[in-house]
């Protein structure tokens, strides 16, 4: 009887592991994502061939400024949760 009960704990520690998980790396993917639009955004008004030559110039300079205070937040924030990633992308994103 002792052995089952000590499975069993094993199995519901194992189910609480699993949701623990679960809820990380979806906040790590949030993080990820988000990281990867700033870099994307930033590549793509830097250079020529995409957007860096086709934009006005005070454009150019919101969407840098948009792109900076991303990074700065996400400097300060890396342990956010989920949907503060997802909100800051949104709001980079508008």
């Amino acid at each position: 009887m002792g052995n089952i009960n000590f499975l069993l704990g094993m199995i519901e520690e194992a189910e609480r592991n699993k949701e623990i998980d679960k809820v990380a790396k979806e906040r790590i993917d949030a993080k990820n994502a988000f990281e990867s639009y700033i870099f994307s955004m930033k590549n793509t008004i830097e250079d020529p061939e995409k957007l860096g030559n086709k934009l006005e110039t005070s454009d150019k300079e919101k969407i840098k400024e948009a792109v900076s205070d991303a990074q700065s937040w996400l400097s300060g924030h890396e342990n956010g949760e989920k949907e503060d990633f997802e909100e800051q992308q949104k709001k980079l994103e508008a």
